[in-house]
């Protein structure tokens, strides 16, 4: 009997067939040869894989296939790796190819890409583990064939770019026992520490080259303590040993060129470096000798020699007043008494009789005149006192008490260092004493 529950949309059948298929068949390999070959616009490849008996359905996108070294074509039998998957719409399934290997080639490349994949999921391959490699190294160790030209294009662009020690273990870098060898050279180093190793060998065929996919020779590198450059095959060649190392050369050349600077662009970086110290110090030495002058300007500025002729200056000003005061004092009574008798020769009858109180008034003015002449007198002695107070506390006799001396050379006195020289015979005075010196040293620093 048919039920509702039994009945299934094709919608829901192929939905149920895609999870089943995609969920329980992994990632393979497909062997076949291909039919129906076509490229599209949009850079994807389409195609069929088929034996004696059977096709399957391809599909080789573009994220894929732009790494291909050889196009592929009709008829070609090739090894496809990838993940079968269902299209709903159509009901059909169909091989996402992500690898496309010549069938000639294929066990060799079979091999490689497990060994990389387990590697890489081990995680010998991260970023993380990878050791930095020396700047300036001082000895680094070559391990590659002794007749190989490999050995000899290092050694040429070693001596050309930087001066190095080089030790050198002769390897077999191809057949059955080269891997074997490559491991007792990485033993080797170890005992005989370097620091840097490059593994390293010219170009070849893919069985050539893959003495290099060994992977106890892959562990062994990776377990290095020592940083290691690979530097096998061409530039499109990729081994193991090279995703293992610490950082991959195309080349033996160029795997040289990494391992070294450029003795050139060194020098010319000291070169930079020297110009930048000189700039600096120079630039430090013209502000630090414009801070000094500006304060041997303060120096001079509040140097006791410059005050006392300050005050020497005020005071020959003062004296000179106080000196001209009593002359003009004089001149001033003179005018008094002349106007006084003038007043008194002039008086008239009616000025003569004048009560006794008004002639009280002019003597009491002319008494007050007397007392303030002779107040300002007092004033101005008092501030010639307070001057010769000042000029005392200044002198050089009182500066020698506070711990100065005075320098002469030949009975004249020395204020700069640019009077003496080396070797100069100087006399110092102090406050008890003089004594004679020898200048031995002259230092043109202003901090006592």
């Amino acid at each position: 009997m048919i039920s509702k529950e039994n009945i299934f949309s094709v919608s829901e059948i192929n939905r149920h067939i895609k999870n089943v298929v995609e969920s329980n068949i992994p990632q393979l390999f497909i062997e076949g040869q291909i039919s129906n070959f076509k490229r599209h616009s949009s850079g994807h490849i389409y195609f069929s894989l088929k034996d004696n008996y059977s096709s399957i359905r391809c599909v080789f996108f573009s994220s894929y296939n732009k790494y291909l070294k050889v196009k592929p074509k009709d008829g070609d039998k090739v090894i496809c790796g990838g993940k079968i998957t269902v299209y709903e719409v159509g009901g059909s399934y169909q091989l996402n190819v992500t690898k496309l290997i010549p069938s000639g080639i294929g066990e060799l490349q079979l091999k490689f890409e497990e060994l990389k994949e387990k590697l890489n999921s081990e995680g010998l391959f991260d970023s993380f583990h990878k050791k930095k490699i020396p700047r300036f190294p001082e000895e680094i160790g070559i391990i590659t064939s002794e007749t190989g030209a490999a050995l000899q294009d290092i050694k040429n662009v070693l001596s050309r770019r930087f001066p190095c020690k080089i030790k050198v273990y002769p390897s077999i870098v191809q057949g059955k026992t080269a891997a074997k060898s490559i491991i007792k050279g990485l033993e080797f180093f170890k005992e005989n520490p370097v620091d840097l190793i490059i593994i390293a060998r010219g170009g070849g065929s893919q069985e050539d080259l893959f003495c290099f996919n060994d992977e106890q020779l892959a562990r062994k590198i990776f377990s290095s303590d020592i940083p290691i450059i690979s530097g096998i095959g061409h530039e499109i060649d990729f081994t193991i040993s090279d995703f293992v190392s610490d950082l991959r050369a195309p080349t033996p050349s160029a795997a040289a060129e990494l391992a070294a600077p450029n003795k050139t662009d060194i020098i010319q970086y000291i070169d930079e470096l020297k110009n930048r110290l000189d700039s600096i110090l120079l630039n430090r030495l013209q502000s630090e000798k414009m801070y000094v002058q500006k304060l041997e300007k303060k120096l001079n500025l509040f140097h006791p020699e410059v005050k006392f002729y300050e005050l020497k200056n005020l005071l020959n000003l003062y004296t000179e007043k106080l000196v001209n005061f009593p002359i003009k004092l004089h001149k001033k009574k003179e005018y008094v008494g002349e106007l006084t008798n003038g007043i008194i020769i002039n008086l008239s009858e009616k000025v003569k009789k004048r009560t006794n109180a008004e002639k009280d008034n002019i003597i009491q003015l002319f008494g007050k005149i007397q007392e303030l002449c002779q107040n300002k007198l007092d004033d101005k002695n008092n501030n010639l006192r307070n001057i010769e107070g000042k000029l005392l506390e200044f002198s050089p006799e009182n500066a020698l008490k506070r711990g100065y001396g005075i320098v002469r050379k030949d009975l004249k006195l020395v204020n700069s260092i640019g009077q003496v020289n080396v070797s100069d015979k100087i006399n110092i005075i102090l406050k008890d004493g003089n004594f004679d010196c020898l200048v031995t040293k002259k230092n043109k620093s202003t901090i006592l």
